[in-house]
């Protein structure tokens, strides 16, 4: 598939807070989706909710597929009723004061280009928004 969507971002707080802010369902729903029923990092752990655009509905369906504890967690990246896969990447690295997070959002099966939402660019910035923008305010 296409090369993947990667956005990257450096933080003032240890690898263990960051870990935290990315895994813990009460904690992400500060800054990430603020409708997520429940998040654990553990393989095999599966969530769904619904997110509302104005012209569609998006069941977000997530499955955890791998977890490496304070480092990295990927899981895959489905919406109910639309064509198209993808899997997310979340890698950390750092140190007790600092840490970086670089997602990369892996395309495995095409989503309809004809919808806004699915498009490369769209995505980018959804990324960006999420990761440079909300999460690293919420960190500040």
């Amino acid at each position: 598939m296409d090369e993947p969507i990667v956005v990257k971002q450096e933080f003032s707080v240890g690898t263990e807070q960051l870990w935290r802010t990315i895994t813990e369902p009460d904690i992400m729903r500060q800054w990430f989706f603020d409708n997520i029923p429940d998040f654990r990092a553990e393989v095999g752990f599966k969530t769904n909710f619904n997110v509302i655009s104005e012209s569609h509905n998006f069941m977000h369906l997530w499955c955890v597929t791998d977890v490496q504890a304070n480092k990295k967690i990927v899981y895959n990246w489905e919406y109910d009723g639309y064509q198209g896969r993808a899997y997310v990447v979340f890698s950390i690295t750092g140190n007790d004061v600092s840490s970086v997070l670089e997602v990369s959002f892996h395309i495995t099966e095409p989503f309809d280009q004809d919808i806004p939402e699915f498009r490369s660019e769209s995505c980018l910035g959804g990324w960006q928004y999420f990761i440079n923008g909300r999460l690293k305010d919420f960190l500040k």
